[in-house]
């Protein structure tokens, strides 16, 4: 049993409801169904892409899938609703990155896990602080010391699940 970290994003379909359908699925592959899911945070995309805002969370449940099981588990979810890979940086009607894999330092070539951008980005630090406050990285390095107070207002929390 391995504790996961992945992070949920959308703008495209109804975000909102994009996550709420997501969270359904990831309680089909954590054990027991449990799931812990940070507050939805409206941030602005990233790169130079023109596209609506996102809708961004945090979800940590555990698995009995190994990292490839879970990764090809998490595409299935994207594509069943809808995920199309057009543009890096584009536009989607759901993302989900698997962030962290317990401890786990995992470079191949389909998964690195810590996620390589995870530690400059807010719209993945600041829920996952929400849910996982005292979490200490794969690299020792405290998930508090990163956050800043620009990241906080880089965010806004919006009403999320039913």
């Amino acid at each position: 049993m391995t504790l996961v970290y992945v992070a949920l994003g959308a703008n495209l379909a109804d975000p909102v409801q994009q996550l709420n359908q997501a969270v359904v699925a990831l309680k089909k592959i954590a054990i027991t169904g449990e799931i812990t899911v940070s507050s939805y945070y409206s941030s602005t995309p990233m790169g130079d892409v023109v596209q609506p805002d996102y809708v961004n969370a945090v979800a940590c449940f555990n698995t009995q899938l190994d990292p490839i099981e879970l990764l090809n588990s998490l595409q299935e979810i994207e594509q069943r609703q809808g995920r199309v890979r057009n543009e890096r940086w584009g536009p989607r009607t759901l993302d989900l990155d698997l962030l962290l894999y317990g401890l786990d330092t995992i470079d191949l070539p389909r998964l690195r896990v810590p996620h390589y951008g995870m530690k400059e980005r807010s719209f993945v630090l600041i829920p996952l602080a929400e849910i996982a406050e005292d979490l200490i990285l794969p690299c020792h390095q405290a998930l508090k010391s990163l956050l800043t107070p620009e990241m906080r207002r880089s965010l806004h929390k919006i009403p999320n699940r039913n």
